[in-house]
């Protein structure tokens, strides 16, 4: 592979921007204003998720045909790093990221709305589950007997081409210093701010829950891939999908394909609904809580003329909160329905909000109508009803458009 090999200036290089060893992978160039950079390697990565790590560990894994010189520009801890997450995949067994696997399933389910079900064996493929802090940890520990690989912190500013050919990245670290890093070749993995212009632009959106049931209710043999017995919305597909982990516990995601993403009240309402009214979990833990967006878009991946986007997701805020039950019956005292119960008498969704002494509130942001417990009207798709866990509706008419809407 051709380097360039031109003259190279004198810089103050930040923390851990070591040079690649020798040879002529070590230029350095600057402008005079700006005060820090780095050797120019042949690829620049930004964003150190899945798919900045798994390129990073691919491009210097032993065996290459040409050995690659590799920065990883990452954020450093704080607000633009990702919370941990779940990501899922197909592959033969015996994959390079097996050792960090939370679970995998070598057979799948999918419902149709009516309840039957089809299951297969994906036989040679497993669906596999990894955990982002187990993958971290294992692809860092193999990058770091890599001698053509560094890591940098520091906050990217601009992904661009340079004037005189390959990708540069603008940032500054964490004392606020510019740096500047030039490569060959970019990846920006960062999501991106707005989506380019496409013939597709559907966002899959989802809210999971890691749950904890009291009673055995999951086959952990199987996956439930797409199980379409939720109430669909108006425009675009809904599915809850579930993945368990042992008898007791799984993770149950509420997973729509629409224009536009739902507002929080939108998918406790969807979740609540799924885990009590379909799955009939009974009395469970959520013990964590996830929350994306995965852009479904066929707009281009390139960028510019030497950097290309590699990110698919658009994560939200994924905060682990305190341990929740679902709903209970309220006091079966005569008269009206205490606040926040349905007509029946019993009790709209309930979250605890600390560990501890339980300490109540209404989870569900929508309101209580004749025609069940509708999500917000802000939300895109909430068009759908989504009795909450312990809600029912007043009426056979509303029970029919839970399942008609």
């Amino acid at each position: 592979m051709r380097r360039d090999t031109g003259a190279s200036h004198a810089s103050v290089r930040p923390p851990g921007a070591e040079g690649f060893g020798t040879g002529p992978a070590g230029r350095i160039r600057t402008r005079p204003t700006e005060r820090e950079s780095v050797p120019d390697p042949d690829v620049v990565i930004v964003g150190a998720g899945a798919a900045g790590l798994s390129l990073a560990y691919h491009l210097c894994a032993p065996g290459g045909a040409v050995p690659l010189s590799v920065v990883l520009v990452d954020a450093p801890p704080g607000p633009l790093r990702a919370p941990p997450r779940t990501w899922c995949f197909w592959e033969p067994p015996g994959g390079p990221y097996d050792s960090a696997l939370a679970a995998s399933w070598p057979q799948l389910r999918v419902r149709a709305a009516d309840g039957a079900a089809t299951v297969a064996r994906s036989s040679p493929f497993r669906y596999k589950m990894l955990r982002s802090d187990a993958f971290e940890a294992l692809v860092g520990h193999r990058l770091s007997a890599a001698g053509a690989f560094r890591r940098i912190e520091a906050t990217v500013t601009a992904v661009r081409d340079a004037p005189d050919g390959g990708g540069e990245v603008l940032a500054h670290d964490a004392r606020g210093e510019p740096v500047v890093v030039r490569g060959r070749h970019v990846f920006d993995s960062r999501p991106p701010r707005r989506l380019p212009p496409a013939r597709t632009t559907l966002l899959q959106h989802f809210m999971g829950w890691f749950v904890r049931t009291e009673r055995p209710v999951f086959d952990p043999t199987t996956a439930d891939l797409m199980d379409f017995r939720t109430p669909q919305p108006a425009r675009g597909l809904s599915f809850g999908y579930v993945l368990p982990l042992d008898p007791h516990t799984a993770l149950v995601e509420y997973t729509e394909f629409s224009p536009a993403p739902l507002e929080t009240g939108g998918y406790l309402n969807a979740l609540h609904h799924y885990t009590q009214e379909v799955l009939e979990l009974g009395e469970f833990r959520v013990t964590a809580q996830e929350r994306g967006i995965i852009p479904m878009t066929d707009g281009p991946s390139r960028t510019a003329r030497a950097v290309r986007c590699t990110a698919s997701a658009r994560p939200e805020a994924r905060p682990v909160p305190p341990p929740a039950t679902p709903s209970r019956p309220c006091s079966g005292r005569a008269g009206p329905s205490p606040p926040g119960c349905a007509p029946d008498g019993r009790r709209a969704c309930r979250h605890r909000t600390e560990p501890g002494r339980a300490r109540w509130t209404r989870s569900c942001c929508g309101r209580w109508t004749a025609a069940g417990w509708t999500a917000p009207t802000s939300s895109p798709a909430s068009s759908a009803v989504f009795p909450p866990s312990g809600c029912s509706a007043s009426s056979t008419a509303a029970r029919r458009s839970t399942r008609t809407c």
